[in-house]
């Protein structure tokens, strides 16, 4: 879903975070925030295809990476991963198994 006002750049972000949290089977704010502190970490940013901003979440079936939510467009990526944790908490019970 794309909201009226969302720059065209945040569907291609949003691709790109999932892809990264996928990848990485973890947030991409914790992937971020360990590239940061980790200056050998620092090399994940020039993988083709991986964003390191928040708004990435790993889908979990019990404890199997399934795929990842994507998230981009609001003035931050905390807020971005917040919407993608209400997304993941509203089919939370579906992913149970």
């Amino acid at each position: 879903l794309r909201a009226d006002r969302a720059g065209p750049h945040t569907v291609e972000a949003s691709k790109a975070k999932a892809y990264t949290s996928a990848s990485a089977r973890n947030a991409t704010t914790a992937i971020m925030e360990n590239a940061e502190k980790n200056p050998a970490a620092r090399h994940l940013a020039s993988i083709n295809g991986f964003l390191l901003l928040g708004g990435g979440l790993p889908v979990r079936a019990g404890d199997e990476v399934i795929g990842a939510v994507g998230v981009g467009g609001a003035p931050g990526g905390h807020i971005d991963e917040e919407c993608a944790k209400a997304a993941l908490d509203a089919v939370a019970a579906k992913l149970k198994s």
